[in-house]
């Protein structure tokens, strides 16, 4: 990997090329199967949860560095995504703009005018 590495600058077709030779060249491909990843994905979001577990909700995270413990976690978090759509050949980026799309027809724009906070109820 080259440095300065930036999300503008780095493409998640890369950032899988480099997850998949991390994982070759440790033998690691036979451990990568959709289960172990969506676990892997459900246990590092679980330490994402960890770290704001006692905030009450409103408060910045204290530390939020690319080299902090929140980062970390979001990395792993991350990689194993990228890891379970290249063993699945899930295209990320097609499955997010779908995904996207079909939230659009779901839950359309708010009227700027009319718009309220989410649990408001009409009076």
């Amino acid at each position: 990997m080259e440095n300065p590495i930036h999300a503008s600058t780095t493409t998640l077709a890369e950032m899988q090329a480099w997850l998949d030779q991390f994982a070759a060249q440790r033998d690691w491909e036979k451990f990568h199967t959709p289960k172990n990843l969506a676990m892997s994905i459900a246990i590092e979001a679980a330490e994402i949860m960890e770290l704001v577990q006692w905030q009450e909700g409103s408060e910045p995270i204290e530390d939020s560095a690319n080299d902090s413990p929140m980062a970390e976690e979001i990395a792993d978090v991350l990689s194993y995504l990228l890891r379970l759509a290249t063993v699945l050949k899930i295209d990320p980026a097609q499955a997010l703009a779908l995904k996207i799309k079909k939230n659009a027809i779901k839950y359309p724009a708010l009227d700027p005018h009319r718009a309220k906070p989410p649990g408001a109820t009409e009076q």
